[in-house]
């Protein structure tokens, strides 16, 4: 079937699991025995299937003891008979050992610290993409679904979970009992689950029929409520969607003390990182409940959208997650439309992914897959940022409801089976009767992303597409472009949509332009690059604007300034016009260009015209919003107060800023309801941003107290924004003695990489103690690394990045490295390109 040497043959094809596992939570080990009803299809007198750090006490096949042989490099296992098998329905029963391992796959071990200081241990899974081979062996590939009957034998005061509802309890004696559950629907052995702890449960909250609960280790019940409200919103929302049932007999959404992932969408039985699911409403901020809203809904769609229709291989894994990111959005949306959604959505998911397809290594969302490492890597800001991005657009342009067809008659076509990207796209052309495919798939299998260029000649709007590279060059690429454009010409407003397939098109217009839009509605996936009088006439007309077209606008200036075709001046001087600007996501990315501009650009002789700028860039909005909430205020325009904050004290430094954020910080650390969560956000991390040892230390101890999951992250992020190479030397130490969690290793280390000042000084420390700090990072996590890498533009730290990594490999994020490494190419040339200008002219503003 294929050249592929990690795809397994398929002369033999599971049915059924049934499936009985013992775990020991005591000597962290687990046993297990299993029947694999299968199919055989062809002769044989060799069954091949996946096993990963397994040991196969016993095999017999058909009746047959089977001689086991290991093939560890290519993760499988080879039952060899003394006959042949013949073509029809038989039987594979097998016991096996394995270990409950510490490295957040397959079946491991995760502990937490009870009210009484006692660590407490848990078993959990974790299988997508290539790991339930670690927990049974099997036919471990995403098409060779089967129907799966789970049994797990605890100790009876603990709690089991898995897919589907308990349906028998026995008593099996030593205060053991064997807790039998339903048999799954049809579905692939990634999405199997089973957990045991000493968990507790809300009480379920039914839609549908259909139980939800969210399950934690104990005293965490009162921090459930927002996210079973969101699952109760989000299963009716998708039903509604969709129009086809939810495709489990129960939901349960259960909090992981240690975990890789945000969250895995295993039917019925949804894993979370706690930061992920629990909160409480007083002191969560809106980020924080928007988070929440959003994995939740995410994993939600995934029960149809993936999980009841499932990808064939692995290459088309951006179809599952890039979908369920386009749906969390929408539910998230019609959840709470005061949070807008859409527009933060633009704000921060799509310029994810635009940092890395700026590229040159990029990759396409959908490429060739062969070996775990590489379907492993497919989890990236392609796969889900670049995935749900276009996908939006299409919907855009298709038409909401034409696209809702069309995704309900490919679930309709495919449910319990498998599909390949052509599928989604054959659906969407029956809806709407337009080439979906053909556009699709410039967008789908092409590296990049395109610049839009426009201009006007013989009174005809003139467009050209060209791939937008961050290290410029040529490139012959072209894409089948959804135009939306509008704007004003003398005759008055005007709107068009085009498809742009070629190198350069000309439009008529109704007059002479008075301005031009050219991604109207800011839905399409490209950068639009005005001339500097074009861009100067929306600039002086952004209340005409709707607010992501004019987050667009700012955004694209800073990607073009970072490109090189920009000025870094010319883009703080058009920040001037957004003084004024009242959306959180719009300064969200005014934020991010600022915050580039201190860490690559601002000497020190310049900090102080940089203090000065942003004084008088937010000042307008801060004196607007003071710094209390008043009643009746949304939650954006409070995460907005926060953010102003930030600017205003964690970045500018000005001191009377400083000083009450530094007040409101003591005060929070004492009394976490005492300050409004999301000046509280700014206040800590302008406190740890200005503190130093005192401040370190205050902030570790608290970390070390706090059980609020969403806290003790915002604890952590501060810890990480201490600026000086001794606290940076003491978290580093709290990574590798376990005090801090090895979920968040990675990060951690990629954060202190980007202090502004001390990270050069980070990185040494790094390379002196790199195999013992890798050692620390649970596999699924290390891609995170690379990501402080870009902040190292000094050149000669740079140079030093580049030759440490030149004979190193990193096989767990080799395409991640790449990336970083290239961005941090770019950050160095933007770096002497640009710090002698910005400075001077900041050093004339400061002055005037």
């Amino acid at each position: 079937m294929s050249d592929n040497p990690y795809r397994l043959p398929r002369t033999v094809l599971p049915v059924r699991y049934d499936l009985r596992i013992e775990p020991d939570l005591d000597t962290f080990t687990f046993s297990g025995e299993e029947t694999i009803t299968v199919e055989v299809h062809q002769p044989t007198d060799e069954v091949v299937l996946n096993a990963c750090e397994l040991e196969i006490d016993r095999a017999t096949v058909g009746g047959m003891d089977a001689e086991v042989a290991y093939q560890p490099d290519s993760q499988r296992a080879t039952l060899r008979l003394p006959r042949r098998l013949e073509v029809g329905p038989n039987r594979i029963e097998m016991s096996f050992r394995g270990i409950l391992n510490d490295r957040l796959q397959g079946f491991y071990r995760s502990t937490f610290t009870d009210v009484d200081g006692n660590t407490r241990l848990i078993a959990t899974t974790q299988f997508e993409a290539t790991d339930a081979r670690r927990a049974f062996p099997c036919f471990d590939e995403p098409d060779l679904k089967a129907v799966f009957s789970v049994t797990l034998v605890v100790p009876e005061d603990l709690m089991a979970i898995s897919n589907t509802r308990e349906v028998e309890r026995t008593s099996v004696g030593d205060g053991k009992v064997a807790v039998r559950f339903a048999d799954t629907i049809r579905m692939s052995t990634y999405l199997v689950a089973f957990v045991v702890g000493p968990f507790e449960a809300t009480d379920p909250v039914e839609v549908d029929g259909v139980p939800i609960r969210v399950v934690t280790p104990p005293g965490k019940l009162g921090l459930t409520g927002f996210a079973l409200e969101a699952a109760r919103f989000s299963l009716r929302y998708f039903t509604d969607y969709y129009r086809i049932p939810y495709p489990g007999d129960k939901l349960d959404l259960v909090a992981i003390p240690d975990f890789a992932f945000g969250a895995m969408e295993n039917l019925g039985c949804v894993t979370f990182r706690e930061a992920a699911l629990l909160l409480d409403p007083e002191t969560a901020g809106q980020a924080e409940r928007q988070r929440v809203l959003d994995v939740v809904a995410h994993e939600l769609a995934h029960m149809w959208f993936g999980d009841l229709v499932t990808m064939r291989w692995w290459d088309g894994i951006w179809l599952n997650e890039a979908f369920a990111s386009f749906m969390e959005m929408k539910a998230a949306d019609a959840m709470r439309p005061d949070w807008k959604r859409w527009l933060a959505f633009a704000a921060v998911d799509r310029p994810w992914a635009y940092r890395v397809d700026a590229l040159r290594s990029t990759r396409p969302v959908e490429f060739v897959v062969t070996s775990p490492e590489e379907a492993n890597e497919m989890f990236d800001a392609l796969t889900y940022g670049k995935g749900s991005s276009v996908l939006r657009m299409l919907e855009q342009f298709l038409g909401e409801e034409t696209f809702r067809r069309g995704i309900e008659t490919y679930l309709h076509t495919h449910e319990y089976d498998n599909t390949v990207t052509e599928d989604l796209w054959d659906a969407l052309e029956d809806a709407s009767g337009l080439p979906v495919g053909q556009v699709m798939d410039t967008w789908i299998h092409e590296r990049g992303f395109p610049w839009v260029s426009l201009g006007i000649e013989d009174g005809r709007l003139v467009l050209s597409q060209r791939r937008f590279l961050a290290l410029g060059g040529d490139d012959p690429t072209l894409w089948s472009i959804p135009l939306q454009i509008r704007g004003e010409t003398d005759h008055g407003p005007f709107e068009i949509r085009h498809l742009l397939d070629s190198r350069e098109i000309r439009l008529e217009l109704p007059g002479e332009p008075h301005w031009v839009v050219a991604n109207a509605g800011g839905h399409g996936y490209y950068r639009v690059g005005y001339p500097e009088d074009w861009r100067s006439a929306l600039t002086d007309r952004l209340d005409r604007l709707a607010p992501i077209e004019r987050f667009c606008l700012v955004d694209d200036l800073w990607a073009f300034s970072e490109a090189g075709t920009v000025a870094v001046v010319d883009y703080l001087e058009a920040l001037g016009s957004y003084r004024n600007e009242e959306e959180h996501a719009v300064w969200q990315t005014i934020a991010e260009g600022l915050a580039s501009v201190w860490h690559h650009l601002v000497a020190d002789e310049a900090e102080a015209g940089f203090s000065k700028l942003v004084d008088d860039l937010t000042d307008p909005m801060h004196h607007r919003l003071g710094w209390e909430p008043t009643p009746g205020e949304t939650d954006l325009v409070r995460r907005l107060r926060g953010l102003l904050l930030t600017l205003r004290g964690r970045f500018a430094g000005l001191p009377e800023t400083v000083d009450r954020l530094r007040s409101l910080a003591d005060s929070w650390l004492d009394d976490h309801r005492s300050v409004d969560p999301d000046v509280a956000q700014a206040a800590v991390s302008t406190l740890a941003a200005h503190g130093g040892e005192h401040e370190y230390d205050r902030l570790f101890a608290a970390y070390q107290r706090e059980d609020d999951p969403q806290l003790k992250l915002r604890l952590l992020r501060a810890l990480t924004m201490v600026d000086h190479p001794e606290q940076a030397a003491a978290t580093l130490d709290a990574i590798t003695e376990g005090r801090i969690r090895n979920q968040d290793s990675a990060w951690v280390v990629a954060a202190l990489l980007s202090l502004r000042r001390s990270g050069t000084e980070v990185w040494r420390m790094v390379v002196k103690r790199w195999d013992e700090l890798k050692a620390a990072m649970p596999p699924m996590t290390i891609r995170r690394l690379p990501e402080g890498l870009p902040a190292l533009s000094d050149p000669d730290t740079a140079t030093q990045v580049k030759e440490f990594f030149a004979d190193r490999e990193l096989p767990e994020a080799a395409k991640v490295l790449q990336q970083n490494l290239e961005r941090l190419e770019v950050n160095v040339a933007l770096r002497l390109r640009e710090r002698g200008p910005v400075n001077a002219y900041l050093r004339e503003f400061g002055s005037g």
